[in-house]
């Protein structure tokens, strides 16, 4: 039998049910999981020992008295600093928040309690969430498992570094452009990337904090895991409470099938050229969705390059709470953040593109162009980013933003249009694992997670792995 650390969450709960394991034995071998590696990692930066163990005696207590459990009874769970965990801080990576501590749980955490779930950690961020590489003052930075000098990605690096090492079988975190998607690529690891309004995104502080209009409308909340069937078990208890969200919308949880045979198009030219690596991934990719019975069409994905510069004016302009951009105060950030923020900020800039004075109208153009697309291949493979994890440092240097937005395209498009999209690593190419993304049509996460697990299937699996504290290659 595996290693407890080693089971997904499906497995775990499936074992807890026929009482081939107890929910005390999962969540003790995993916080010895954690004690054993992230010292290593510094991914976990919050620890619920004594109150993971309580709840997981509690479940078996229920299990033994014949109580009716839920499906995710004794799976442990870890969560983003961005996400409320009632009774712990939710700190945004923030040293100015390190006691921000939070009155309730974020709606769909109260909802994986409820159904069984037990939180035993949370995982670390970058300030703000505002970097693709996982690091801030308050707790330091997350290494990656595979190798120490490459990013762990961001803004949910603790998430996907504590799942490729075995610290959780699932991990909640958020995504407003690629903070889901971008880490599972750099560390081997799935995620899903809910429609705009399928998960709600409220604050568990009373009363709420204000959320400015570009983060209710361009980020979202999911799950990471190992793999595609724990995200789907995830997913379906996340989803039915708005608690106060007003984008909130309850939709089924599958949809028609479309009609036969099953196309999806190859979206490979972003505008930057991927990666060798990433190409070769996206090639493997569409091989095994051929082999599982779908047809693969290459196509260019419409309006690409004016969604990346939509998507930067909105966000550019909305992300406040003031109508006047403000600077940060003295100290609240890190130097590294710094400096990372007065060297991309020009490419960000740039990335903008001609200003439009109403961006939702051009949204809207480009969102009917990807349906009537979505008419004919109702699912897109494409790149997260078209390169693979960068050196620890290199979005440092002033001249690294200059193609990041381009890399992107694929990953903000999404956040843009709200659309779903599901990451599946596919490769591990000199020692670095390689990931592709499945995007569907809004509300057809059933379609996305369905082609991700027909990928998944035909692959060897491989994580969770042990850290590996040397240099890629």
């Amino acid at each position: 039998m595996s290693e407890i650390w080693e089971m997904g969450a499906v497995e775990i709960a499936r074992r807890i049910r026929s009482r081939e394991l107890s929910s005390r034995e999962a969540v003790e071998a995993h916080l010895r999981r954690i004690e054993a590696v992230n010292p290593k990692l510094n991914a976990v930066t919050q620890l619920f020992g004594e109150e993971a163990v309580a709840a997981a005696e509690a479940a078996d207590r229920a299990l033994k008295a014949g109580q009716a459990v839920g499906p995710l009874c004794g799976v442990p769970i870890t969560v983003k600093e961005d996400v409320a965990v009632g009774g712990s801080a939710t700190t945004r990576g923030l040293v100015a928040r390190r006691n921000a501590i939070a009155t309730r749980d974020a709606p769909y955490i109260a909802e994986l309690r409820a159904a069984g779930a037990i939180p035993v950690g949370r995982t670390n961020m970058p300030e703000f969430g505002m970097r693709w590489h996982t690091d801030n003052a308050l707790h330091g930075a997350t290494r990656n498992p595979w190798a120490a000098d490459l990013t762990p990605g961001g803004s949910s690096g603790g998430e996907a570094a504590a799942l490729a090492a075995g610290m959780t079988p699932l991990g909640l975190g958020s995504d407003g452009a690629g903070s889901l998607r971008w880490p599972a690529q750099c560390c081997g690891v799935a995620a899903l990337k809910p429609s705009h309004g399928r998960v709600p995104v409220v604050s568990g502080d009373l009363p709420p904090g204000p959320i400015p209009f570009a983060f209710q409308l361009l980020g979202v909340h999911g799950p990471m895991a190992r793999r595609i069937a724990d995200l789907r078990l995830a997913f379906r208890h996340m989803c039915s409470s708005a608690g106060g969200d007003p984008w909130h919308v309850s939709a089924p949880f599958e949809g028609r099938s479309p009609d036969a045979p099953f196309r999806v198009a190859l979206i490979s030219d972003s505008g930057s050229k991927p990666h060798p690596a990433l190409a070769g991934a996206l090639t493997t990719a569409a091989r095994l969705l051929a082999e599982a019975g779908y047809i693969i069409e290459e196509r260019e994905a419409p309006f690409l390059v004016r969604s990346t510069e939509i998507y930067t004016q909105i966000m550019d302009t909305f992300s406040r709470t003031t109508a006047e951009r403000q600077p940060l105060p003295p100290g609240l950030v890190s130097p590294a953040f710094e400096r990372f923020w007065a060297g991309f900020t020009p490419h960000w800039q740039e990335a903008a593109g001609e200003r439009t004075h109403d961006p939702m109208m051009e949204r809207a153009t480009i969102a009917r162009a990807w349906s009537d697309m979505m008419e004919d291949t109702p699912l897109l493979l494409a790149p997260i980013s078209s390169q693979p994890a960068w050196k620890v440092g290199a979005d440092l240097e002033p001249e690294w933003g200059a193609g990041w937005m381009k890399a992107l395209r694929t990953v903000v498009a999404v956040n843009l249009l709200g659309l779903p999209a599901v990451a599946v690593p596919v490769a591990v190419t000199e020692g670095v694992p390689q990931a592709v993304q499945i995007i569907g049509p809004r509300f057809r996460e059933d379609l996305c997670l369905t082609a991700a697990e027909a990928i998944e299937l035909r692959l060897p699996r491989i994580t969770p792995i042990n850290p590996r504290l040397g240099a890629a290659g």
